[in-house]
């Protein structure tokens, strides 16, 4: 091995980095390939993705997988995915108490509703509040709510567990999910020189 190559990843690691991104997104998601943190595991990738109403973007999340093969402490295994999801929110939602258990309500369902088989599952969900002062004095007042998360997948096919974030960022972003079996279309505008427009 000369100076400079990287050591090949182990095959686990391979099989599990091809399905990190969901086979079937909804068109409200936008998703792409980022830059994996390199400190935190000897192997890791992520993808980043944002929810769009319209031209509004909604939420926007990542999702990395790290892979050791001889475990950390803490992860009941050789991968661990780690999550975050910020949403812009009403300002009485973020102040209703019960956010907090109902945001990660929407993790563990959103993973169980996909047979997604997960351990030692842990995290935290902040609200912010962000006011303008000086120039940006007549910013308006901006809350919103961030969720991290970490969970050890029992498997290595993560696509469950990718389409479970894929949810979480819908319904942070006040998109329910889809029914189990049910496509979403994404609608067309009419065009000008279509006969139908009107």
């Amino acid at each position: 091995m000369t100076l400079g190559d990287a050591p090949v990843p182990p095959a686990a690691f391979r099989r599990a980095l091809e399905t990190l991104r969901p086979a079937k997104v909804r068109p409200e998601i936008e998703l792409e390939d980022i830059p994996a943190p390199q400190r935190l595991a000897p192997y890791s990738g992520a993808v980043g993705a944002s929810v769009y109403r319209d031209d509004d973007e909604l939420a926007v999340g990542r999702l990395i997988m790290l892979f050791d093969p001889d475990g950390q402490r803490g992860w009941e295994g050789s991968f661990r995915l780690v999550a975050y999801v910020r949403a812009d929110m009403e300002p009485e939602i973020t102040s209703d108490p019960l956010l907090g258990p109902v945001a990660w309500s929407w993790l563990t369902e959103s993973l169980d509703a996909h047979g997604a088989a997960y351990a030692a599952a842990g995290g935290t969900v902040t609200r912010a509040v962000s006011e303008g002062f000086g120039n940006k004095a007549d910013d308006p007042v901006t809350t919103e709510l961030e969720l991290r998360a970490s969970w050890s997948p029992l498997e290595e096919d993560l696509s469950a567990h990718a389409a479970a974030w894929c949810d979480l960022m819908c319904l942070a972003a006040g998109i329910p999910p889809l029914p189990p079996d049910v496509a979403a279309l994404r609608l067309r505008p009419a065009r000008r020189e279509d006969p139908k427009a009107p």
